[in-house]
């Protein structure tokens, strides 16, 4: 079965890079540091949905992505979170907090509109966040 990432996801990341189960994408949007590990199975829209394995993969992929954000931007806080609201298709955001970010301390969905980064400073971004996928 190919898996088919959903448009809404496509228009609005960058591809980081594949873990074992994961695509990670980085979110373009300059006013957080944010990623998005999304399963590459086709028809799971729910954690439940994911096999025992897939699932217990799926949790050891959100512990290394937060450990690439702490270490890509220093946040005060990463909130890791799985809506599903808009985009039906699993994927897990694992967003880099600041006390000075402009939706502190509430959570950043629905928060204004996105603010796409500068094409150099989101080349050098996905490049350090690749870089560091890569040690984890």
């Amino acid at each position: 079965m190919s898996f088919t990432l959903d448009s809404r996801l496509a228009a609005d990341t960058v591809p980081v890079g594949d873990l074992p189960l994961c695509s990670v994408f980085l979110m373009n949007d300059a006013r957080f540091p944010w990623l998005v590990l999304v399963p590459r199975r086709e028809g799971v829209s729910e954690l439940t949905d994911l096999a025992e394995a897939d699932a217990a993969a799926l949790m050891d992929e959100i512990r290394i992505a937060t450990r690439v954000m702490l270490a890509l931007s220093k946040p005060d806080k990463v909130n890791v979170g799985a809506l599903g609201n808009m985009v039906a298709q699993l994927h897990v955001h694992v967003v880099g907090r600041f006390r000075s970010d402009p939706a502190w301390p509430g959570p950043v969905w629905g928060f204004e509109s996105r603010k796409p980064y500068p094409d150099h400073a989101l080349a050098a971004l996905n490049e350090r966040a690749g870089a560091l996928f890569a040690e984890a």
